[in-house]
């Protein structure tokens, strides 16, 4: 439906010479009027669809199981946690205030940092460490935040802590995720390919400014990696203890 949605959006835009609608459907940031509906324009529009088409059926397809296992209590509340936190990744770019929306986003993150150890076990290696470094990372960026909103501001270098923090506590839980033996190799990759693009992008989008506002914000197509991973994570807890390797997850993760 989102496919289709794509081509009618871009029918429209080199029949009436406007983007609008297609920029929104694919971009999720403020329409730049002045962006002629070229066909070189279209087409990133169109490439820069693909990831959240390709993220929507990973977070609709549900788990690929056979017989459902019987889950514990902890497992049952971290997938609702990682369903939610990912719900809200996809919704994230239509809400209004980027500030607000980034806001929300870090808080439906927290709850991962306390359930998700109990369900890594032995695999997580000093849990009690790995929560301090969550709690620090994304409590310190909401109150980040909530003070730039309030008009008052952080040390920068406390803001680099806050993020600094949050990227170890990821790093971790990847790591133990890979040696856990429920998710798949390719699901950790995409855990690992979202933290790489939350750094690389804002290098990536003001190289490519000089080339116009419709490349600089196609780099924000990639954000939904993240998303997958939190989605496939939970969508993996419903399956088998140790799920079949396939060849792909034979490849060593990097």
């Amino acid at each position: 439906m989102y496919l289709g949605a794509l081509a009618v959006a871009a029918a429209i835009a080199l029949a009436s010479g406007g983007l609008g609608m297609l920029w929104r459907l694919t971009l999720f940031t403020p329409v730049d009027e002045s962006t002629p509906a070229t066909w070189p324009n279209v087409l990133v529009m169109l490439v820069a669809g693909l990831p959240s088409a390709w993220g929507l059926w990973q977070c609709l397809r549900g788990p690929l199981t056979g017989l459902p296992q019987e889950q514990d209590r902890a497992v049952r509340r971290l997938r609702i946690a990682l369903y939610v936190a990912a719900a809200y990744g996809l919704i994230s770019p239509l809400m209004p205030g980027e500030v607000w929306a980034a806001m929300l986003g870090v808080v439906s993150l927290v709850p991962l940092v306390v359930l998700f150890p109990p369900v890594l076990g032995p695999s997580l290696r000093h849990a009690g460490h790995v929560r301090v470094m969550g709690f620090l990372g994304y409590g310190g960026v909401v109150a980040y935040l909530l003070l730039g909103l309030a008009g008052l501001r952080m040390p920068n270098w406390l803001s680099l802590i806050f993020a600094g923090a949050a990227l170890l506590w990821a790093i971790l839980i990847l790591r133990a995720q890979r040696g856990d033996g429920r998710w798949a190799r390719s699901t950790v990759r995409y855990g690992t390919a979202g933290l790489v693009f939350s750094f690389v992008s804002p290098l990536v989008a003001a190289a490519l400014g000089n080339l116009g506002t419709v490349y600089a914000d196609a780099t924000t197509a990639f954000g939904v990696l993240f998303t997958i991973w939190l989605v496939r994570s939970a969508h993996e807890l419903a399956g088998a203890a140790q799920p079949a390797a396939t060849a792909a997850d034979e490849v060593p993760a990097p």
